[in-house]
């Protein structure tokens, strides 16, 4: 093959990516602006599926979860203070749930990451799900960070009807979401 034309298939991926909506003034890591890339979803939308790969490396799906209420928490990376907490809380209330609900961590943290996160601090009620290999959910949901290439923090509950029925992108990177808002949309 030649150079030009290797070329011009890698920067194909690239050229896709700038083609996508960016957004800028929706969150801030430690009060510096980011840029979200994709375009945003809203309470109402019917959600996305997308792609993603589980800690044994097997892929998974939105849709392997339908007909269930699904909690889509989203983190930049579980090795990070603020992640590994939002993890931990969802993990806790879990099982008070049911077992019509799921909750879903999604990061840019390779498998192997989530999983020995998971076995280091007990997670055994979220299936973490890594989009390392895809950007499927970031660019379905329009969650990814331009300048860093994670994952903006986020809640998303998806009812049983694959409609979203909250949304939460937090403001500032460094906190936590309002847990007990998405919660109590899956109790209503």
């Amino acid at each position: 093959m030649k150079p030009a034309l290797i070329a011009v298939l890698l920067t194909l991926p690239l050229m896709a990516c700038s083609s996508s909506p960016e957004r800028t003034g929706e969150v801030t890591l430690r009060g510096n602006p980011m840029t979200l890339v994709g375009e945003p979803l809203n309470v109402g939308d019917a959600a996305p599926d997308f792609v993603a790969v589980k800690q044994d490396m097997t892929e998974a799906s939105l849709s392997d979860y339908a007909g269930k209420t699904v909690v889509l928490s989203v983190v930049p990376s579980v090795d990070t203070k603020v992640c590994a907490i939002q993890t931990r809380a969802f993990n806790e209330k879990a099982a008070a749930l049911g077992d019509n609900v799921v909750i879903l961590t999604i990061s840019m943290d390779l498998p192997m990451a989530q999983k020995r996160f998971c076995a280091a601090e007990g997670i055994d009620q979220v299936i973490t799900l890594s989009d390392y290999r895809y950007w499927d959910f970031g660019k379905a949901y329009g969650q990814r960070i331009k300048e860093n290439g994670l994952l903006a923090r986020a809640i998303y509950v998806i009812g049983p009807d694959g409609v979203i029925k909250h949304k939460q992108i937090v403001p500032e990177l460094t906190t936590e979401p309002d847990y007990e808002a998405a919660l109590n949309v899956i109790g209503s």
